[in-house]
């Protein structure tokens, strides 16, 4: 069995997929959207996470740093133990497929009460192929309920082979123009689209969802061409899911910028309205999950 890399596991989560799950967030994400709220799982590497908060700038790390520099990390963790008021954290951890089995097994119970069962998110799961493969596997002989919560950009045959061990795939759509989803995501959508109809096509089992963020794209032209978009593709409904600002003091703490800092949540009132754009055309619209 292979080594993968996580950064989290979310126990008891209720909004990846049917029941009560238990959530693993694999490293590494091709996409770079401006709006992601798990920056710390961008990198496919291990990151340093600084809360400035707690610093007392004691220089305990810089005396210990091999390299000398608060700039020059070489992610050994020893700042981390040196820290005094636990301010500095190594975010990832390798994890081999077994190891990572036997944690998720300790929830079987609430799977087999609820309905539920494990959902690998991210990042961007399918940037792990063969760990990804290896822990459906397991879950399957186990008869743990899978789900793949993913951007869909990936090549088709490494979609294709999760698909073959999955039982759900949460499967995000971010904006129907390419030009505006390569600027806010950093990849064209054309990949992705062409996986959907795919999915669509195959007996697999899809929740589409599509988050929501204000002025970017929750325009009427394009919640009305996602809604024809699932018509064409015999989708009945949509998870419409709100931006919320939440993450966005993780930037701070691993040293990259905000993409889009100045962003609002919507309000209760602009998801409904755009719930009932997509119900005039028939596509039921389900806000959060």
């Amino acid at each position: 069995m292979r080594e993968g890399r996580i950064f989290n596991i979310q126990r008891f989560s209720t909004s990846d997929g049917p029941g009560i799950r238990t959530t693993v967030f694999l490293k590494g994400c091709p996409l770079n959207c401006a709006w992601c709220h798990n920056p710390e799982g961008l990198s496919s590497g291990f990151d340093l996470v600084i809360n400035r908060d707690k610093c007392i700038d004691c220089g305990a790390c810089v005396a210990v740093c091999p390299s000398g520099q608060r700039n020059a990390c070489l992610l050994c963790g020893a700042c981390v133990e040196a820290c005094p008021s636990e301010a500095r954290q190594i975010m990832g951890r390798a994890v081999r497929a077994e190891e990572l089995m036997a944690e998720i097994r300790e929830d079987r119970v609430f799977f087999d009460e609820s309905g539920g069962g494990v959902t690998f998110s991210g990042g961007e799961p399918l940037s792990q192929p063969e760990f990804l493969v290896d822990m459906l596997r397991l879950c399957r002989q186990a008869g743990i309920h899978t789900a793949l919560d993913t951007s869909g950009y990936a090549p088709w045959a490494v979609l294709e082979e999760a698909v073959k061990l999955l039982d759900l795939v949460l499967f995000d759509i971010k904006h129907l123009d390419d030009h505006c989803h390569e600027t806010l995501t950093g990849v064209s959508n054309s990949l992705i689209l062409s996986n959907l109809r795919r999915l669509t096509e195959s007996a697999t089992r899809v929740w589409l969802r599509m988050p929501v963020i204000p002025g970017c794209n929750d325009d009427e032209k394009n919640i009305r061409g996602t809604a024809r978009l699932c018509r064409d593709l015999g989708i009945g409904e949509i998870y419409l899911l709100p931006y919320h600002a939440t993450g966005t003091y993780k930037y701070g703490r691993l040293g990259i910028d905000n993409g889009l800092p100045e962003i609002k949540e919507p309000s209760d009132d602009q998801m409904n309205d755009l719930a009932t754009v997509f119900c005039s055309l028939g596509i039921r619209a389900i806000i959060g999950g």
